[in-house]
């Protein structure tokens, strides 16, 4: 099968097309062919191996655990495993593929018990390859922060992937949303449901009045101590540059809200798999909103 592999770290030329083995499921996988893929700071923090730390994981000098990378994936179920009982061939499915990684390619085996799920019936295949990994890791956070009913939250970085999701969520439990971001998506978060917006190139958080119960840094570029003055008494910080730990009950609620039309996923830019290497560029500027999709499938012309 063909996939985008890079056998050395740095910067996105070094992610090439190319054939490598078809993977076989074992009795208790599912074979899914891959019909669109996303490009996350995951993908291209391992792929520059930034942060360091990244290598230990990974490989020191080179990759050696990931190659092919791909954080979370849509596309059908091509054959399952004799002791698969929750899919069939032909079933639409979207998937989170963790550490595993290997959405850029045109097959890829996970366990049932993997977090995947049924594809929500009212999405297109981009739209639930882009949903997992942002969704799941909103969604962690605001239930660590224990968010509920009535009470106020900033979203730092909402026109994010994560952000966007947040927005979502945060309203689905009640909060009152106020959501930072640049000028250009400030009509962009307010249709998804924040009660306020700031523009942080004008306005630093620092300076308002307003307290909070809940402040989520959704891209990892604020401290908590920038935050005290505008926290409440009892006020959280959470923010993206902890782990999350996602599950497949996670993947399942998030396929509810979807399916009620209480979430949808922001796609900024769609590429062909050839294209990867633009995708990378792309979304290492830190100027998308919301998500960047990878068509596979039809994708590799």
């Amino acid at each position: 099968m063909k996939a985008i592999v890079y056998e050395k770290y740095g910067t996105a030329d070094v992610l090439n097309l190319t054939e490598i083995d078809k993977p076989i499921p074992k009795s208790d996988m599912v074979l899914i062919r891959i019909i669109s893929t996303s490009v996350s700071a995951a993908d291209w923090r391992l792929r520059k191996a930034d942060p360091f730390l990244a290598r230990i994981f990974n490989g020191l000098f080179r990759p050696k655990r990931v190659k092919t990378l791909g954080f979370e994936i849509s596309g059908m179920v091509e054959e399952t495993g004799q002791n698969v009982s929750g899919f069939k061939k032909g079933d639409a499915v979207f998937a989170y593929c963790g550490l595993k990684f290997g959405g850029y390619a045109e097959y890829i085996c996970l366990k049932e018990t993997d977090i995947v799920a049924h594809k929500p019936e009212n999405m297109s295949f981009e739209e639930a390859a882009t949903t997992p990994l942002g969704s799941m890791t909103a969604l962690s956070f605001l239930q660590k922060a224990k968010i509920s009913n009535g009470q106020k939250i900033l979203i730092y970085g909402a026109s994010g992937s994560v952000g966007t999701f947040a927005i979502q969520l945060a309203k689905y439990f009640g909060a009152q949303v106020t959501s930072v971001c640049s000028q250009k998506n400030i009509s962009l978060v307010n249709a998804l449901g924040s009660d306020h917006a700031i523009d942080y190139a004008t306005t630093k958080i620092s300076s308002l009045q307003e307290k909070f119960d809940i402040i989520f840094d959704a891209v990892g570029k604020i401290s908590k101590s920038e935050c005290r003055k505008i926290m409440s008494d009892n006020g959280k910080f959470v923010s993206v540059k902890s782990q999350s730990k996602p599950t497949k009950n996670d993947l399942h609620f998030i396929k509810e809200l979807i399916e009620a039309k209480k979430m949808i996923s922001i796609i900024d830019r769609t590429y062909k798999l050839i294209d990867i290497r633009e995708a990378h560029r792309y979304v290492e500027q830190f100027r998308k909103s919301g998500n960047v999709a990878i068509l596979v499938k039809e994708g590799l012309i």
